[in-house]
């Protein structure tokens, strides 16, 4: 999945490692520079996380080359359904754990702990042949919503172009999907199914760059390695308050309700483990650089002051 654009993360990803290497020195397990880690670290999960987490694994290779490291992406659901199986160290998540999904790690005594490793936002694009600048909360979920009958866009709005809609998306695991449903629709899951869905953001740029009614969602940090492909929709509460995503306005919180933070899941079994303890230090110690390598929002300083305290606990519980 997204193999153009890993090749384009682990190449600004090598560029930052001289920098990122100069910070080591130190004996806290870090990964930054010792090089004396081993053994193997397996993550899954969101297609969102996917470019931070391949961009972590390469620099934290730079110094740790005897650490083997796998990056999956089957969306979120279809990590945690992993992770709590036991079948991975780290689940890469857009979203929050659910119930259920808490449910079966705690049946299979998978314990964890829930750390922000960046910003996201969700991206509305549509075809470059698609002129829509702006649309409402209100808008997207007639269009969106389950049993939506909306054809053309000009049923949505009059001033709309008269074009058949053709809609693309992430599939049903995926944790963008349910950011989106509860956010626009009022409730996870709830979404009209004659779209085409796909767990590859690369699926969803293609059929929307070549539909001329083509119009889709996926991570914000996706649209900026594809920004020149579509057209980005300003979204708002109301039309007069319509605004894009971008850094700031993901930070910030003015990017509303499309902002979210995304999470890597460790569990404290595998957090006893010195190679995957070293690497999620090193994921926080090193997150603006890893998100700039991504094309991913970093944290504000009070996140990371948090994130640092949610991994130094888990760290703690594991022994």
């Amino acid at each position: 999945m997204r193999r153009t654009r890993k090749i384009t993360v682990l190449a600004a990803a090598g560029v930052l490692a001289v920098g990122v290497a100069a910070c080591g020195g130190d004996d806290n397990n870090d990964g930054g520079g010792s090089g004396d880690l081993s053994g193997k670290i397996a993550l899954d999960g969101s297609s969102t996380v996917l470019p931070f987490a391949q961009a972590a694994a390469e620099l934290f290779n730079q110094d740790n080359p005897n650490v083997k490291i796998t990056v999956g992406s089957s969306g979120t659901g279809g990590g945690f359904e992993k992770f709590c199986a036991g079948e991975t160290d780290i689940s890469d998540a857009s979203r929050e754990i659910k119930p259920e999904e808490a449910s079966a790690c705690k049946k299979n005594g998978v314990t964890y702990q829930k750390v922000q490793v960046a910003n996201d936002g969700i991206a509305v694009v549509t075809n470059k042949d698609l002129k829509i600048d702006c649309m409402t909360v209100a808008q997207l979920k007639k269009l969106w919503d389950k049993g939506s009958t909306v054809k053309t866009y000009n049923q949505i709005d009059p001033s709309f172009p008269d074009v058949p809609v053709k809609l693309f998306g992430p599939g049903t695991d995926s944790g963008t999907f349910d950011f989106f449903t509860d956010k626009i629709n009022g409730e996870e899951d709830r979404s009209r199914s004659d779209y085409s869905p796909s767990e590859d953001d690369n699926v969803t740029l293609q059929g929307v760059e070549g539909s001329q009614g083509g119009l889709g969602y996926f991570g914000f940090s996706y649209y900026e390695g594809a920004k020149d492909k579509v057209n980005l929709v300003k979204v708002g509460e109301t039309s007069s308050d319509c605004i894009a995503p971008s850094t700031q306005t993901i930070q910030d919180g003015s990017y509303k309700p499309l902002s979210r933070p995304l999470f890597m899941y460790p569990s404290e079994k595998s957090l006893a483990e010195k190679q995957v303890s070293g690497f999620m230090d090193f994921v926080i110690k090193n997150q603006a650089e890893i998100a700039k390598a991504s094309q991913i929002v970093p944290m504000t300083s009070a996140q990371l002051s948090t994130a640092q305290a949610e991994l130094k606990k888990g760290e703690s519980a594991a022994g």
